[in-house]
């Protein structure tokens, strides 16, 4: 019993984990494809699915960039890979002070309405925070 007890929850742990995932995606809806096309016209994408929304990755004057797209076309944040130097200094300082290690990327991120946010990737993690470089939350990669 324990042994049946212990292999469906193995089973169920991996599942769950390989539904986290992003997940790459052909094509995504006409709606998408269409919004996408109409803000980057002649940009080639990489499509994934990422937590029921579209994200298309692709580089912009040779800027690593991705847009996302819920499943009506509407635009939801794009974000632009950006230089540790372009990156707030106030964040910089959070991460230090926490010892949070090293940063692997950083990016700005633009949401439709203009807020700005601010993403550090470390050890497989996103630290997110506002214009300001004010920690906001964490968020496995």
């Amino acid at each position: 019993m324990k042994t049946v007890i212990v292999m469906t929850s193995l089973f169920l742990g991996i599942a769950a984990t390989g539904f986290a995932q992003d997940k790459p995606v052909k094509a995504p809806p006409a709606s998408v494809k269409e919004a996408f096309q109409k803000q980057y016209p002649g940009v080639k994408a990489k499509w994934e699915l990422e937590d029921g929304n579209y994200e298309a990755s692709f580089t912009s004057k040779n800027v690593k960039t991705s847009a996302l797209y819920d499943e009506k076309g509407k635009l939801q944040e794009t974000e632009t890979a950006i230089s540790q130097e372009e990156f707030p200094r106030a964040a910089k300082e959070f991460i230090a002070q926490k010892k949070l290690g090293p940063i692997k990327e950083t990016a700005k991120i633009v949401k439709p309405d203009g807020t700005i946010q601010y993403e550090a990737e470390i050890k497989k993690t996103d630290y997110l925070f506002d214009a300001k470089g004010a920690f906001l939350r964490a968020q496995k990669d």
